[in-house]
């Protein structure tokens, strides 16, 4: 996938999205670009992102990865992301492509097992290893034949190898800050003139956090002293 598509997608004139048109593509053996980004647009999922010949292939999980090797979470393939992308955390306007609020979830640097990518891609397993400030270790990425009415190719699984970093706890519900500004995805709406009430519901309790960080607390009067 080429950078025309996510470019035919947006209005930059509207977005604060990077366009791409300054997207460097490196050529490297590595260590590249990794990095998550928890998205609440129409629905919660979290866009995960390797870099790979000056892009970031992407993939949307809808619950997000998985440190439980027996747990494999579904991976949309997406469009290719320019490198500019990974550092973006922000909010996406109403009635543009992805509208909603995106936090920096997770971020580092990641490296293929096999260092000929372009043949695990077509050959539909990518094995690498993560060098997040989240996710760590031995992982896959492994094409499956597609899910109702998605396209063969575009659906893979994310599993997580068995190793020192594989956990049955949920990093999701544990980890819900963003590495790059400790904010929830409430807090990021806020800051950036979004729909707080709906982020909110892509934070934990969202709804009671909501509540508890937009509740105003009256400020007490001051009353002179009595004199004795």
């Amino acid at each position: 996938m080429k950078l025309q598509e996510y470019t035919k997608k947006r209005h930059f004139a509207l977005t604060p999205e990077p366009s791409g048109e300054e997207n460097v593509r490196r050529q490297r053996n590595g260590p590249f670009i990794y990095v998550v980004q928890k998205h609440l647009a129409s629905h919660l999922h979290y866009d995960f992102r390797l870099e790979w010949r000056g892009t970031l292939l992407s993939w949307a999980l809808p619950k997000g990865p998985s440190l439980d090797p027996a747990v494999k979470r579904l991976a949309m393939r997406t469009e290719d992301h320019p490198i500019e992308y990974a550092n973006f955390e922000g909010v996406i306007p109403a009635d543009q492509y992805g509208a909603g609020t995106v936090m920096l979830w997770d971020r580092g640097t990641w490296q293929p097992d096999d260092a000929d990518v372009e043949a695990s891609l077509k050959k539909g397993e990518i094995k690498f290893t993560l060098y997040g400030e989240k996710l760590k270790g031995s992982w896959v990425l492994v094409r499956t034949r597609g899910f109702g009415r998605n396209p063969g190719g575009s659906a893979w699984l994310l599993i997580k190898h068995r190793d020192r970093y594989a956990s049955t706890e949920d990093v999701t519900e544990e980890e819900p800050r963003s590495v790059a500004t400790r904010r929830f995805l409430a807090d990021i709406a806020r800051d950036e003139r979004g729909d707080v009430e709906k982020a909110a519901k892509g934070d934990p309790s969202g709804e009671a956090r909501l509540s508890s960080s937009t509740r105003t607390v009256p400020k007490r009067s001051r009353k002179p002293p009595k004199k004795q």
